[in-house]
């Protein structure tokens, strides 16, 4: 019944931001680099937000990263409205990932320069997931695989938190998809909603990480990994800036110089991580055995596939 009602309130949510976004004209004009050719109302990924309100109203121990949720899907909602300095997204990812390592002991786990490379690698993993809801679907579907992993883990191997809390971006993700995981999406995540989620995701990975000493776990964020870290190098040697919005990431290639449908291309990268999250839960192997097994390939299909795509389609 609770999850009947989460799941009735974040569709009601919807409902009353879409009447919001059409008032004050919150939505995503395509340009040459969109993937998308018509106008749609942005920040639907705010679902993610009142999911994390949920969250601490149902469980208040949790209240220190929930605020960190809070904090970075905020700036990050202000963001989609006006576009702020990088320096001033900074200040509020670095403050939200310390509320987040404040609440996992990082401080007292780790020595000072490991948490200064457990900063760089959030934060880059956050952003990676941002510059990754480029197409229809593609962050509630691979989102979705990732939490649903991350719940059978907790049901089956290792109980690391609250069930609830990885319920509800699950019942998030459902609600979203449903206006989202279309031909024409209804409307787009944006930042607000990418970067919440991946911050909600990286929360669990982290805990279970901690708690377990398995750092396997991180290849559930596998296929976004391949293709964020690929196409950063791709793009140095280009000589282009790597902040600066672009249309080089294979699924971007395969949805605008191949002409694939944008569902396609999303369910095709949520199967290859289902896979590899199978694999990880499955095969009690070594990390770096599971790492070369799961990466490699993907590394070899980027680099073999890429160049050949990278040509529109009459």
């Amino acid at each position: 019944m609770l999850y009947l009602s989460c799941l009735f309130f974040f569709f009601v949510i919807m409902l009353l931001y879409f009447k919001i976004a059409d008032y004050y004209d919150i939505i995503d004009h395509p340009n040459e680099r969109s993937s998308h050719t018509e106008i749609t109302i942005r920040g639907g990924g705010v679902i993610y937000v009142f999911a994390a309100l949920a969250g601490v109203i149902l469980h208040s121990e949790f209240w220190l990263p929930i605020l960190g949720m809070l904090i970075i899907g905020t700036i990050s909602f202000i963001d989609d409205r006006i576009s702020l300095s990088n320096k001033i997204r900074l200040i509020f990812h670095l403050t939200a990932v310390t509320l987040l390592f404040i609440f996992l002991n990082v401080f007292h786990l780790f020595p000072i320069w490991m948490s200064i490379i457990l900063y760089i690698f959030v934060i880059g993993i956050i952003n990676a997931y941002n510059f990754m809801d480029g197409i229809n679907g593609i962050t509630g579907v691979y989102s979705l695989v990732v939490l649903g992993g991350l719940q059978y883990v907790n049901y089956n191997t290792r109980e690391f938190i609250k069930p609830d809390m990885i319920w509800l971006p699950i019942l998030a993700s459902v609600v979203f998809l449903f206006f989202n995981f279309r031909k024409k999406a209804k409307c787009f995540a944006g930042d607000v909603g990418s970067v919440t989620i991946a911050f909600w995701i990286i929360f669990l990975l982290l805990k279970l990480m901690i708690q377990t000493s398995n750092y396997a776990y991180i290849l559930f964020l596998a296929v976004y990994g391949v293709d964020a870290i690929f196409t950063i190098v791709h793009r140095l040697m280009l000589k282009e800036n790597i902040f600066e919005a672009h249309r080089l990431h294979f699924y971007q290639i395969l949805a605008n110089d191949q002409n694939w449908e944008h569902i396609w291309v999303s369910s095709i990268y949520a199967i290859v991580q289902l896979a590899i999250v199978a694999i990880v839960i499955l095969l009690p192997l070594n990390f770096w055995f599971l790492f070369v097994l799961t990466t490699v390939p993907l590394a070899l299909i980027y680099i073999y596939l890429k160049p050949k795509m990278m040509f529109k389609v009459d």
